[in-house]
């Protein structure tokens, strides 16, 4: 994969996680974890005519590498979707894109700290324009509402913010050692049994949703499909080629789609707050992607 292609496959992730984030708030009557169960128990059912055989021939280098590949899977597979369903519960579905635009910042740090990985100085530009970007769609364009604006699903995204930037890390140290759609079939697995006995939990606690409804169905296959298997199998492969930070950086053009999507399909207010945000996150995502001029 060219780095051009790279790009482009960044750019159809953010479609399919702004998808995620769409759909997921359309489901918001489901509880959360009931939600994330059926992702990936979907996700799972799907993979297993592509899978299989990867994972049974490379059954060895799951054994000898469970670290990194529980790692992988809790991060990047089972929390990370669990804390944004949780989020849709409190908040809009516009905020939880603009608070995922707040991911490059955390990967950027932790990649400079753990892989030694060094940005540019306009990189680093880029990633502050559009951090500040997001954070003003948050405090809906007032300053002093900084504390004030936030709400219990804002900060739920707090989980889901730190489980990406510790699965893009992950991905650019770990992935190598595993098979692609055999870890996939795996991941997804191993998602299905950790979330299994939670769902079972949430159903004592909150009663058994109606499942039966055929409405339901269909955002679950989306879910299942594009977010758990083909988003995830582009994003890693960016990451091999961009590295974590600038991958991650695409993450921040997900308020844009999300906010157009919210408006047309949720019927969710755009303000003026939100379009200015957006407009200094496309332009943080443009200095943090420039190349590096080469020196002759």
């Amino acid at each position: 994969m060219t780095r051009a292609h790279a790009y482009i496959a960044c750019l159809f992730v953010v479609i399919f996680y702004s998808g995620n984030i769409l759909v997921g708030s359309a489901l918001n009557e489901l509880p959360p974890i009931t939600v994330a169960f059926f992702r990936v128990a979907i996700a799972a059912a799907v993979l297993v005519p592509l899978g299989w055989r990867s994972a049974w021939s490379n059954r060895s280098a799951f054994r000898r590498h469970i670290g990194p590949l529980l790692l992988l899977t809790l991060t990047g597979v089972t929390f990370f979707n669990t804390f944004i369903y949780g989020a849709l519960q409190f908040t809009s579905a516009t905020n939880v894109s603009v608070l995922e635009a707040i991911i490059p910042v955390a990967t950027a740090l932790l990649s400079a700290w753990l892989l030694r990985e060094r940005l540019r100085l306009v990189q680093w530009a880029g990633v502050l324009v559009s951090f500040l970007g997001a954070l003003w769609v948050v405090m809906g364009g007032v300053v002093d509402h900084a504390l004030g604006g936030w709400n219990v699903g804002d900060l739920i995204m707090v989980g889901a913010i730190m489980s990406w930037a510790l699965y893009s890390i992950a991905v650019k140290r770990y992935l190598h050692l595993f098979p692609e759609y055999g870890t996939l079939l795996v991941m997804t697995s191993l998602s299905v049994a950790v979330l299994a006995p939670l769902v079972a939990l949430e159903w004592a606690i909150v009663g058994v949703p109606e499942l039966g409804q055929w409405a339901y169905w269909p955002g679950l296959a989306y879910l299942g499909i594009f977010p758990s298997i083909v988003a995830l199998l582009l994003y890693n492969r960016a990451v091999s080629v961009l590295g974590a930070s600038q991958a991650a950086v695409f993450l921040n053009f997900l308020p844009v789609v999300t906010m157009i999507g919210a408006f047309l399909f949720l019927s969710e207010a755009v303000t003026a707050a939100q379009v200015g945000g957006a407009g200094l996150v496309i332009a943080g995502v443009i200095l943090t992607t420039r190349p590096a001029r080469n020196k002759q």
